[in-house]
């Protein structure tokens, strides 16, 4: 195989080929067949198999704007001779890293694996295990995919919350109301992430996840994706319990220095409490699973706070963000663009954008009564006048105010029910020059009716949201925003919309694990995904679940 970078395609072209700024994946490859020919000095029909391996967007001479490709070929002749032939130094023979389960280990598990919580990471983890013949027990305290969305939909109407099936609670997980983002920071030298992306794409997911460099799904379009692979972990001979809460473990020996597991206490939607006897327990509880750290601490399973990140989701006019980066507020061979911002305040503290969403909106994401928190999210499409994102700002132990593995769980706390009573249950919404100001907002004077106006998932209302951080992090976002203002235009103009607060960006703990991908004070607990700390995204999330599965393969075999 040969891989060629850096080619370098001016962006434009036949409109009707592209959906939301993407190329349709076959004309793209067809195109692509003419320009890697030419960089290889060979004919087209020298080219046996083509594929795109990254594909990336460079505007850094607009309006001049070039896609940028990086690209695999297979060959019909000798690829080596083709490539002294050439002389080109941006190809080079290439073997692809490719994703590969070890083989089983020597002990059989006598007993069926279960998988707590069915966000990515769960999903990911089951979905492996009953592929490889595991008959894995996958249990979620939330509802599935298809009626928690009716259910989220019901709250953002009436403001009336589920706490059973909400935002973050319900198969798919936070991410399956979010951007559906699956760019991640986790090096792929194995091959894994690849193989991720392929079981996204094989269940439903848009082709071009698999090259793009800001690749998402939308949460329209991962909804489904979700609900196929979990009906394909039933067909496999996985069990999906929904509306099954973990209460604790069972363990042999609570309190000593031989602590294992041999099942979990669990509580069905009519309150029925049960005993699944199981020595492997997959813990891949979300970020927000607060009831589930409580009850962990209690069985004695070691954890400790950890940093993460607290601040406000902003908005702008998606076109003003178009203009800044692209130099063209809207073209339909562009996508609604991206950003990320970073900026090092005077004091110390890192401020920076996250979960941005173009053409998006920001959702009421709350999970307990008298609380609100709010995230982001868009549809395929992207195609909400707004772009949005987090700013936020690095939070320590230190900062929680508070002593034990949760204090960071009751820091957020505080801020939730501070968010809720500003906007009395409704999301808390201020612009940037009240913000600045300390002023009451004021959101209907006569000469604000051309300001940005908010692309809000559930009921809003104008608060003084400058109130909601403690002073430190509020003054830091403010500075943070003036730097932004001078990296991309109008970022920091007086109609910015602040709104808050934005709490769940990862989990406060960390579930201490050991090389062996165990808890370290619990034997057959194995601590996976966002809300045991290490994960933070779809992508990292689905990828850890896939290596918990790969490295309960090489310990156990399927029972015979």
């Amino acid at each position: 195989m040969i891989r060629i970078s850096n080619i370098k395609v001016k962006n434009g072209g036949d409109a009707s080929l592209f959906q939301n700024g993407v190329m349709d994946p076959k004309a793209l490859s067809k195109s692509l067949s003419f320009v890697c020919a030419k960089a290889l000095k060979i004919d087209p029909k020298d080219i046996a198999k083509l594929s795109v391996f990254r594909h990336s967007i460079d505007a850094r001479k607009k309006p001049d704007i070039f896609d940028v490709y990086t690209i695999d070929i297979t060959l019909s002749i000798n690829e080596k001779k083709a490539l002294q032939k050439a002389r080109n130094k941006n190809a080079q023979l290439f073997e692809p890293a490719l994703y590969k389960l070890p083989p089983f280990g020597d002990k059989e598990m006598t007993k069926s694996p279960v998988v707590v919580g069915a966000g990515p990471c769960g999903l990911f983890a089951a979905y492996e295990l009953a592929r490889l013949g595991f008959k894995p027990v996958l249990i979620e305290r939330g509802r599935p995919v298809e009626d928690r969305q009716k259910d989220v939909e019901n709250f953002w109407k009436t403001g009336v919350l589920d706490t059973v099936s909400n935002v973050q609670f319900g198969e798919g997980g936070a991410g399956a109301f979010s951007d559906g983002k699956l760019n991640t920071m986790v090096r792929d030298k194995d091959g894994i992430g690849r193989a991720a992306l392929k079981i996204f794409i094989e269940h439903g997911a848009p082709e071009e996840i698999y090259y793009e460099a800001k690749p998402h799904i939308g949460t329209d379009k991962l909804v489904e994706v979700v609900k196929n692979i979990r009906e394909d972990i039933k067909k496999l001979g996985g069990t999906v319990l929904f509306e099954t809460q973990m209460t604790g473990l069972v363990l042999s020996g609570k309190g000593d220095t031989d602590n294992k597991v041999t099942g979990i206490r669990v509580k069905n939607k009519d309150g029925e409490e049960s005993v699944i006897d199981t020595d492997t327990v997959i813990m891949a509880i979300g970020h927000s699973a607060r009831d589930t750290f409580e009850a962990l601490v209690s069985d004695g399973v070691y954890m400790e706070p950890k940093a993460f990140a607290v601040g406000l989701r902003v908005e702008h006019p998606q076109k003003k963000i178009n203009k800044s980066q692209y130099g063209v507020e809207q073209s339909p061979t562009l996508p609604a663009s991206p950003y990320k911002v970073v900026h090092n305040t005077s004091s110390g503290r890192g401020v920076y954008s996250f979960c941005m969403c173009p053409g998006g909106h920001v959702v009421n994401a709350s999970s307990e009564e008298g609380h609100l928190c709010v995230n982001g999210m868009s549809y395929y499409a992207r195609d909400s006048k707004n772009a949005n994102s987090a700013i936020i700002v690095t939070v320590k132990p230190e900062d929680f105010g508070g002593e034990g593995p949760l204090c960071g769980v009751e820091f957020q706390r505080r801020l939730e029910k501070k968010a809720y009573e500003l906007g009395s249950g409704k999301v808390p919404v201020e612009y940037l020059a009240d913000f600045r100001n300390a002023s009451k907002a004021r959101a209907n004077e006569d000469d604000r009716s051309s300001w940005n106006t908010p692309c809000i998932k559930g009921e809003y209302t104008f608060a003084n949201v400058h109130e909601l951080l403690p002073a430190d992090l509020k003054e830091a976002i403010d500075e943070g925003m003036t730097a932004f203002g001078r990296m991309i235009e109008g970022f920091d103009a007086d109609d910015t919309l602040m709104e808050g607060v934005e709490s769940r960006t990862s989990s406060p703990v960390r579930i201490t694990r050991g090389e062996d991908l165990q808890a370290v004070s619990t034997k057959g607990l194995y601590p996976c995904g966002e809300g045991a700390g290490y994960a933070g995204g779809i992508m990292s999330a689905a990828m850890d679940g896939m290596k918990v599965a790969a490295r309960i393969c090489a310990e156990r075999c399927p029972r015979k």
